[in-house]
């Protein structure tokens, strides 16, 4: 299927149904000269901080969590998925039957030293449960069972999930795949509409991964549709990015005739008020607002976007999935499993009659 390309946007692109391969994959052999140029110096910087990263997630020490860990959250006196914005209880068997609760998860360097933490396994199978889809980012091993041995992990209480992956991408020999893990009770995706968009003007450093998926019900044809775009901005072209995400949104909106509800979520490196451009497109909406998405608490880095009057499937629930309070861990504890939190957001399983859906445009104000 092809998509045609934004008019001055510079982002075109094309699916691939035959994941995870779409194409040729780009990447950079740099030698280390005697020169120092800019160029060697990032490339160089950017290695150093992916080998930083995996010695300190493979040195984490787990053995203080707490036993019995993971607790049951749902118990009485549980925290029930405390949020900052909202307290909503989230156990699998308690997802409401008319709604999906969808997720975006940066589970930071996910690779074979986190595998090999069964503590880590354990929470990060259970934050899974609690959502119907959840897009995972950083995915990052040479590995192609990272994916197949964590969702045998989830489904070993006897869950049904799925995935579907996308390439290895990024400008360095640091790259990255996309994944979304999804309860295949309640969800379904396209496999003829499912790939990573094409980037031809190299504005982004790591390319969407897109999905269309569909609610389940007892009238499929009456069923939520929507696409899931998965984004991981580079942090040090936030605003660059930001503003190529406007095009990739409108794009995505004109993929196809019959389908104009895009979800837009990940790791953007951006709080709502460096949206940019993204910001600034008519009736566009967040979830994340007035709240720290980070383990650390003090950045708000990740968040779900759509636009409200076409996505009034959006039932205005959302939340932080704080794991240092579902879990009972210390801040240390929480970031060897990741330094993001997951965030969350609520829709009907029902598509929205065009002619119920909310007629507003305004923007949400950009600081």
């Amino acid at each position: 299927m092809l998509l045609t390309a934004i008019s001055g946007g510079g982002i075109g692109g094309h699916f691939n149904p035959e994941w995870p391969v779409v194409g040729p994959l780009m990447q950079r052999i740099y030698a280390i000269v005697s020169t120092s140029t800019p160029e060697n110096l990032a490339t160089l910087q950017d290695i150093a901080e992916a080998f930083r990263e995996e010695t300190a997630i493979a040195s984490g020490d787990l053995r203080s969590f707490p036993a019995g860990y993971p607790p049951n959250p749902y118990a009485p006196g549980g925290q029930g998925g405390v949020s900052p914005v909202n307290t909503t209880q989230l156990a699998s068997s308690r997802r409401p039957p008319d709604r999906i609760l969808i997720a975006t998860f940066n589970i930071q360097v996910f690779g074979q030293s986190k595998l090999e933490k069964p503590e880590v396994v354990r929470v990060l199978a259970d934050v899974v449960r609690q959502f119907d889809i959840v897009a995972i980012q950083e995915v990052r091993a040479k590995s192609d069972d990272i994916l197949p041995r964590f969702l045998a992990a989830i489904n070993a209480d006897g869950s049904r999930y799925d995935f579907i992956i996308g390439p290895r991408i990024g400008r360095t020999v640091s790259t990255e795949q996309y994944a979304y893990v999804f309860d295949t009770t309640r969800v379904e995706y396209n496999p003829q509409q499912v790939g990573t968009l094409s980037d031809p003007e190299d504005r982004l450093h790591r390319e969407p991964y897109v999905a269309r998926f569909r609610a389940k019900s007892q009238s499929p044809a009456q069923a939520f549709t929507f696409w899931l775009v998965a984004i991981h901005t580079d942090p040090d072209e936030v605003r660059s990015e930001v503003d190529a995400l406007a095009d990739v949104f409108r794009l995505m909106q004109s993929a196809t005739p019959d389908e104009d509800d895009v979800i837009l979520l990940g790791d953007l490196n951006a709080s709502e008020s460096q949206m940019g451009t993204l910001g600034r497109l008519p009736g566009i909406s967040w979830v994340v607002s007035g709240a720290m998405t980070n383990t650390r608490k003090n950045k708000a880095y990740d968040n779900i976007i759509f636009a409200r009057p076409q996505t009034s499937e959006y039932t205005g629930r959302w939340g932080v999935f704080d794991l240092t309070e579902v879990y009972g861990l210390s801040q240390e504890q929480a970031l060897t499993v990741s330094d993001h939190f997951p965030v969350w957001a609520e829709f009907s399983v029902w598509e929205t009659p065009p002619s119920q859906r909310f007629t507003q445009t305004a923007t949400p104000p950009i600081r």
